[in-house]
């Protein structure tokens, strides 16, 4: 790290994404700070944070820095509106943070509809295995709509897009080692299906919540039942809305007779199958 004793510094972590052909390569360190010219409209340096591996450059445009992995400096990548952008590996990777939690980062993707239990059991899930002594995480569906996606409506595309964030999320905690527990009624088979292929086989484990509309109707723990029957709502999942049961997920929920088992009853059910595949040892 360089130390300047001048005023205080204004410290920033910028990339450059058009290319990198305007100043040579600078070998750094694994993980360190580079000093970048002054700037013509200010009086103090900029220091930006860098974190590569041995085999890494960086490269310096305009007062901007971005570090290039020598294995895909040359593997500028388009995905989605994003133009010029390279995958960065670190040298901590999946299996060391796995072998740090003593588990295996996995998606335990809960579906059903409204009011079939999914956030009772994510919560029974979550308390059973932090007991265990496993880290886990519980991306609720509403709890999701007050921050990443405030911003999208029910409407089927902002449906898809909601399910689409929430799967890339989710495979984020999976390669930082952690169980992911999501509890969201998503109810297209195309848009689960999707957040399967996301990750490596296994991974992925669907828990249907098989609980007739009836039961879930009856219960309508958040009273939604009762405002889409009187057509205060719109689209609703089940009523004027389809739902898609899976048709080969891991684990199915049914109800026992005209009662459903109890959380932690479920909780046990999902925790077998995790402990048979593995998930609760690294």
């Amino acid at each position: 790290m360089v130390t300047l004793n001048t005023a205080p510094l204004s410290i920033s972590c910028s990339s450059y994404s058009s290319g990198f052909d305007t100043g040579p390569p600078v070998p750094v360190p694994k993980v360190g700070f580079v000093k970048l010219p002054r700037s013509n409209g200010g009086n103090h340096a900029r220091l930006s944070l860098v974190q590569a591996t041995e085999e890494s450059t960086v490269a310096t445009t305009n007062g901007h820095v971005a570090a290039v992995s020598g294995e895909n400096a040359h593997q500028m990548a388009t995905n989605g509106k994003a133009g010029n952008i390279v995958w960065h590996k670190s040298s901590v990777d999946k299996v060391h943070r796995q072998e740090l939690l003593q588990q295996k980062g996995c998606v335990i993707w809960i579906t059903g509809l409204s009011g079939s239990g999914k956030s009772t059991l994510a919560c029974a899930l979550c308390h059973a295995l932090y007991s265990k002594g496993k880290l886990t995480y519980i991306l609720d569906g509403d709890n999701v709509r007050h921050g990443l996606n405030r911003d999208l409506t029910f409407k089927a595309e902002d449906r898809a897009e909601n399910i689409r964030r929430i799967g890339e999320v989710a495979k984020l905690f999976v390669d930082a080692g952690i169980i992911c527990i999501v509890s969201v009624i998503s109810p297209y088979r195309r848009d689960r299906d999707a957040c399967r292929a996301l990750l490596p086989d296994g991974d992925f484990i669907e828990v249907f919540m098989d609980v007739p509309i009836e039961i879930c109707e009856a219960r309508d723990p958040k009273g939604l039942y009762k405002l889409a029957r009187a057509g205060k709502i719109k689209g609703f999942t089940g009523i004027d809305d389809p739902y898609e049961p899976p048709l080969n997920c891991e684990l199915a929920l049914p109800p026992k007779g005209n009662s459903c088992a109890s959380p932690c009853e479920m909780a046990e059910t999902v925790i077998s199958y995790l402990e048979e595949k593995g998930y609760l040892h690294a």
